[in-house]
């Protein structure tokens, strides 16, 4: 009999249909409604989340094909894999005619046998376009706007930053459900991920490139940003820059910089995934961000231990409220309510 499973990675774990009349139990929680959910056993942050976030991303990525396509050739009827951060989600579009790592990592999933996935705030929305199946692209904003209302407690004297033009749709989504007002920056001292030099130049540059005689094609300018601007009034207020992920932290310790000469006498860091690679916490501790709140859908509790300003929002919820859903083949409208398009 062909059996539904459910492939989580990051927190990769699966979970199928039992026949009936099995009375079989799992570790990690009891199977009351016909289903369990197995963890992987690569590493021990595997059972985190549901629990965590294997460390290496092309460890996990691999282990959850190699479970994917073993349960396909299982006969597996559905194989739904829960990501709560999708890896390689910034690279989504072609930059100097580099690969389209997003879309190679969709096409190995479905090849590999999943039929679904629940995901959570991916950094480009068009991503699920890459699928040729089902993407649940759940979102924390809920989560992160009670912690707002809950913990900081003068909260109603706070402006919403974006700390580049980019961020400036999510940030308005956060001003105007909590009523707040807006502030965007910038300038030379932001850097976008459209102008990012990653040294993906193909073909490679050229000092002297030679061109055809007859040929005069118009020059495009180059870029020269103008000098740092907070675009709103942040003096005497609390600072809560919002953005989907927080890895390198340069840049959020440079906009704590500048709110801070414009008068702004607190400052929170809000992501949905807090990555924060290298020597983030460092960064954050000797900077004048006074909290880095994220959630965990990936695991820093190291990180945690170096720097006590971050702050974690549990998500685990809102997936176990998908995974039951899409289990009993209920609508899932109730868990995008009042979501809109810029959210």
């Amino acid at each position: 009999m062909p059996r539904k499973l459910l492939l989580p990675y990051k927190s990769v774990f699966s979970h199928f249909r039992a026949p009936r009349g099995s009375h079989a139990s799992s570790a990690m929680n009891a199977a009351r409604s016909g289903y369990r959910v197995f963890s992987a056993n690569s590493t021990a942050a595997c059972t985190e989340l549901a629990k965590r976030i294997t460390e290496d991303v092309n460890t996990a990525v691999m282990e959850l094909l190699i479970m994917a396509y073993a349960l396909k050739t299982s006969c597996a009827r559905n194989i739904i894999g829960v990501i709560p951060y999708f890896p390689y989600s910034k690279q989504s579009k072609m930059r100097k005619r580099g690969s389209i790592v997003c879309k190679l990592l969709a096409s190995m999933l479905a090849k590999a046998g999943l039929t679904h996935i629940i995901t959570m705030d991916l950094h480009q929305k068009e991503i699920q376009g890459f699928f040729s199946f089902p993407v649940d692209n759940l979102r924390a904003s809920p989560f992160l706007l009670q912690y707002i209302q809950e913990e900081i407690p003068d909260y109603r004297n706070a402006v919403i930053v974006a700390k580049s033009p980019d961020a400036a749709k999510r940030a308005q989504s956060y001003a105007e459900r909590l009523r707040l007002g807006l502030a965007v920056i910038h300038g030379e001292a932001q850097c976008t991920e459209q102008d990012m030099d990653d040294g993906r130049h193909s073909p490679p540059m050229v000092k002297n490139a030679t061109v055809h005689p007859g040929l005069e094609l118009p020059l495009m300018m180059a870029k020269e940003k103008p000098p740092i601007t907070v675009v709103g009034d942040v003096g005497g207020r609390i600072a809560i820059i919002v953005d989907d992920i927080i890895d390198d932290v340069e840049s959020f310790v440079a906009a704590a910089e500048i709110l801070k000469e414009r008068g702004a006498y607190k400052i929170f860091v809000m992501a949905t995934h807090g990555l924060l690679s290298a020597d983030a916490p460092r960064l954050i501790e000797e900077s004048s961000i006074d909290e880095v709140v994220v959630t965990n859908t990936v695991p820093h509790e190291v990180q945690k231990l170096q720097c006590p300003k971050i702050k974690t929002v549990d998500i685990s919820l809102i997936l176990s409220e998908a995974i039951r859903r899409i289990h009993n083949g209920e609508s899932m409208a109730y868990l995008f309510r009042n979501i809109t398009v810029d959210d």
